[in-house]
């Protein structure tokens, strides 16, 4: 419901000698866009199926035919475009009667801040849901399982569940090493970047930033800093709601995407029966996934 800004709701602003007024919320940094591939559309929806491939070709002895395979589509994931918007009206009299200019100025930053964390929360959710049912790909499945349908049988991006630990990391990396493409061909994907919550942060810096191996009296080198493993780093996202979960990008392409269908704008118009004031806000993306590979997930002991 609709809700009217009038001069009952800053009655302070109605009479001098405020000292200062003030509000939480300080801006960051973007985050959500570490999250995923950025794209722009100019539709309604856009639509990626899977091309799957061939497999290898196999040795033609002297005389014989080629051997010829097919090509089939896969999967077919849909970015449906959502609108997001919102605002806030004010009355011609708390316009006019309010004392503090830098009130009313505020309002709108903390319109842009809400549009913001409203896109932070949108984008992270898709990390949030990746091991819940119920919140399916094309495929079937969710982000992150062990279960993803394909050509050559089922194919896993679930690692074993696991708090964050460097031999965690470890097995982790190997396992995106030996991934597969669709019919069973060797992708030979690299970990990128560690997605993690606020509460894994110094626990991730000392795996991942140590000189010698972490938590051991062993005179070892940290193996995943000396092979240059995560070079896209350690990405922080309070916007990750589980403390224990964590997550590994790779260079897979066509994986998490964001499509944006219009950019966030800003608009006021007064009506003319009433004298209100509406200021808004209005913009609309998508955020969903094709390629799984593209993220390995661990959901934590």
């Amino acid at each position: 419901m609709s809700q009217l800004i009038t001069t009952g709701m800053h009655p302070k602003a109605m009479r001098p000698g405020i000292f200062k007024w003030w509000s939480t919320g300080m801006e960051h940094p973007t985050l959500w866009t570490d999250l995923v591939e950025q794209e722009t559309s100019d539709k309604a929806y856009e639509e990626m199926p899977e091309d799957t491939g061939f497999n290898l070709i196999q040795i033609k002895p002297e005389g014989d035919n080629f051997t010829y395979q097919t090509d089939a589509q896969g999967p077919t994931s849909r970015f449906t475009h959502v609108a997001y918007a919102g605002g806030y009206m004010v009355t011609f009299e708390e316009m006019e009667d309010n004392l503090y200019p830098e009130v009313g100025k505020r309002r709108t930053q903390k319109l842009a801040r809400a549009a913001r964390a409203t896109h932070e929360t949108t984008v992270a959710a898709m990390y949030n849901r990746a091991f819940t049912a119920g919140f399916t790909g094309a495929d079937g499945v969710v982000l992150c399982s062990a279960s993803h349908p394909c050509v050559n049988g089922n194919q896993s991006n679930l690692l074993t569940a696991a708090d964050l630990s460097e031999a965690a990391i470890e097995d982790a990396i190997t396992s995106i090493r030996g991934a597969t493409d669709s019919v069973g061909l060797k992708e030979n994907l690299r970990a990128m970047s560690l997605h993690i919550n606020q509460a894994n942060e110094f626990e991730a810096l000392r795996i991942t930033k140590s000189v010698l191996q972490n938590d051991t009296a062993l005179n070892a080198v940290n193996a995943i800093r000396v092979s240059g493993q995560l070079p896209n780093g350690i990405k922080v996202n309070p916007y990750l709601d589980d403390t224990d979960a964590w997550f590994i990008r790779t260079d897979a392409e066509n994986s998490l995407i964001h499509f944006q269908r219009n950019p966030l704008t800003f608009g006021e118009d007064a009506a003319f029966d009433n004298k209100v004031q509406k200021y808004a806000c209005y913009e609309r993306y998508s955020v969903k996934w094709a390629n799984w590979r593209g993220l390995y997930g661990n959901a934590g002991a």
